[in-house]
C-alpha cells in the first residue's frame, strides 16, 4: 500500500513538471518572439500610447537572466543582434 501511495504520488509530479515544462517553452516562445519584435521597433514610429507598453516589455525582457533570454530567443530561432 506504501509503495502505491508513493507511486501515484511520483506519477503526479511527473505530470505536474511535464505541464510546466510545456508552459514554460510557450512562455519562452512568446518572450523570444517579443524580444525580438522589441529589438526591431524604431521607438519613433510608435503612438505614445504604444511606446510606454514597448518600454514596460523591453524593462521585462531586460530583467531576464542570459540564460533565460538567450533560450527564449533559441525557442524562436532568433539571434541576439551585437
Amino acid at each position: 500500500m506504501h509503495s502505491t501511495i508513493n507511486q501515484q504520488e511520483i506519477n503526479m509530479l511527473r505530470s505536474e513538471i511535464e505541464l510546466l515544462m510545456k508552459e514554460r517553452h510557450a512562455l519562452l516562445k512568446v518572450t523570444g518572439a517579443a524580444a525580438g519584435l522589441i529589438a526591431e521597433i524604431d521607438s519613433h514610429d510608435l503612438p505614445k500610447g504604444a511606446i510606454e507598453a514597448a518600454e514596460l516589455l523591453s524593462a521585462s525582457i531586460n530583467n531576464l537572466t542570459e540564460e533565460s533570454l538567450q533560450d527564449a530567443l533559441t525557442s524562436v530561432q532568433a539571434a541576439i543582434a551585437l
